[in-house]
């Protein structure tokens, strides 16, 4: 058991893998919305099928990434954490040979498994490598890492796309992932869980999908099917029985996936919605931003200029990070995270007054806007989530507010791309140009998010009085990595040690 109380530092080689692997991760999952138009392109598969490709990786993730780590502590952390950067590999060679559009989904589905491996092992194995100050100092590299990795993301896609085609970046990641390999297995020791059980909720996991996929696909085709037709209400019917039914699941499971008692600690749930409604919002504005930017009738950007398009709106949030704790500290977390919501409304209500005549610059300022107040409101939530249980559970907060983070992700992306698709497709059969007709789409799909950003300031109310830990390296690196991954903001006790 990885002692607290000792001041031990994580070993360089779980360091590097682990951090690298974070890295690569996270700007492959930011850079692919980049990539969908010139896939679109070049396989022929229209857009609404490679929505799949982004939504479907966020519902395996959604599935798996709590089962990952119980994996890992029952069969030994490092043996996963090399099983997911296998799968990893797998997955991009998969993508990268794809011959049409099913072929990227299901590599994506595959990755969506492996990424949240990779990220919930390789916390794991950094927690108990390391213990007390040291511990803290490992967690914020890590932090660092992927935050790194989701805001250079779209620049790194757009930069391979125009030099190598969209194939180069799965590529990139798959000699990246599979180098990681060998210096995981050796320079890191062998980890499990002795006294966990070798329970596995695999129940859960399956749950979590019957009542997912059904309702993201409802999202997705309503607007085609008829939102009152047989086959958008069975699915919705089969998506609320899949969530019953996890419920049940999770009361009778020997070592449950969600500890359903954790649901009454109100600061708990206020910061999981919270981080479940900023993931929504930032990765559909994301996926309406790339097809928008680069679509012929706009502004016909390339993927690399597309990229840079979205630098502004990395560099806010990465420009916020330092102030985040230390206000979340002086006006208390549920001001701040009300405050950030308030704020990133106001951005998507400008948003939703674009016309065809705007030209880039006009995008800058309420982007700003939206990234200043998502990260605002992210930062205190990811940290409220797991400040505000004890040290013996801070693992199980930290997989629920992840498992929200995929979630909120799949579902804001098929319910904004559908607002999207059904204006512009109505404006266009009206005679409007195409112009106007994606202006007129991309506009009503941003009043959908600033509704939700709105609903976010109403989490003042559930989240009490919390107020955050005075902040540190680890809470700014936490603020910074809280788009990606929740990490926790004070040493963890990690069960097993090294067994190898």
């Amino acid at each position: 058991m990885t002692d607290t109380g000792v001041q031990k530092s994580a070993g360089l080689g779980v360091l590097l893998a682990a951090c690298v692997s974070a890295l690569v991760v996270n700007a492959n999952t930011s850079a692919v919305t980049i990539l969908l138009p010139a896939i679109s392109a070049d396989l022929g598969a229209s857009i609404g099928q490679l929505q799949w490709a982004v939504t479907g990786y966020m519902l395996v993730g959604a599935a798996v990434i709590v089962t990952s780590g119980a994996l890992g502590d029952v069969f030994g952390r490092r043996r996963v954490f090399v099983l997911g950067l296998l799968l990893f590999v797998v997955s991009c060679v998969v993508i990268a040979l794809a011959q049409g559009g099913a072929g990227v989904i299901v590599g994506r589905l595959i990755q969506g498994a492996a990424g949240s491996t990779i990220l919930a092992c390789g916390m794991s194995l950094l927690s108990v490598d390391s213990s007390g100050a040291g511990q803290m100092k490992a967690i914020t590299l890590w932090g660092a890492a992927s935050a790194v990795g989701a805001a250079a993301g779209p620049l790194i896609g757009g930069v391979l796309v125009d030099a190598t085609g969209w194939q180069g970046l799965f590529w990139v990641d798959a000699i990246i992932a599979a180098g990681c390999v060998p210096l995981t297995v050796l320079t890191v020791k062998e980890s499990r869980d002795l006294d966990r059980s070798r329970s596995i909720d695999v129940l859960g996991t399956l749950l979590v999908a019957v009542a997912l996929v059904p309702l993201v696909l409802a999202l997705s085709e309503g607007g085609d099917w008829g939102w009152f037709s047989l086959p958008t209400l069975l699915c919705l019917v089969i998506a609320v029985l899949g969530a019953a039914g996890f419920v049940a699941a999770e009361r009778r499971a020997a070592a449950p996936l969600v500890d359903l008692a954790l649901l009454r600690n109100r600061v708990l749930v206020g910061a999981t919605l919270a981080i479940l409604l900023v993931a929504g919002a930032i990765n559909a504005l994301m996926y309406l931003l790339s097809l928008y930017f680069q679509d012929p009738a706009t502004f016909a950007l390339s993927p690399l200029q597309a990229g840079l398009a979205t630098l502004p709106a990395a560099a806010a949030m990465i420009a916020i990070t330092p102030l985040i704790t230390p206000l979340a500290v002086r006006i208390g977390s549920r001001a701040a995270v009300a405050l950030g919501f308030g704020l990133g409304a106001a951005g998507f209500l400008v948003l939703f007054l674009v016309t065809a005549d705007w030209t880039y610059a006009g995008f800058v300022g309420p982007l700003i806007a939206i990234a200043v107040g998502l990260g605002l409101a992210n930062g205190p939530a990811s940290s409220a989530s797991t400040a505000a249980v004890p040290a013996d559970e801070v693992g199980a907060a930290s997989g629920i507010s992840n498992m929200a983070r995929y979630v909120g992700g799949s579902l804001f992306v098929a319910a904004a791309a559908t607002v999207s698709n059904a204006v512009t497709d109505a404006r266009r059969e009206a005679g409007e140009s195409a112009a106007d007709a994606l202006a007129a789409g991309f506009s009503r799909a941003s009043l959908l998010l600033a509704a939700a950003s709105a609903l976010g300031v109403a989490l003042l109310v559930l989240m009490g009085r919390h107020r955050g830990e005075r902040p540190g390296a680890v809470h700014r690196s936490a603020a910074a990595a809280s788009t990606s991954h929740t990490i926790p903001t004070r040493p963890v006790v990690t069960p097993g040690g090294p067994t190898s």
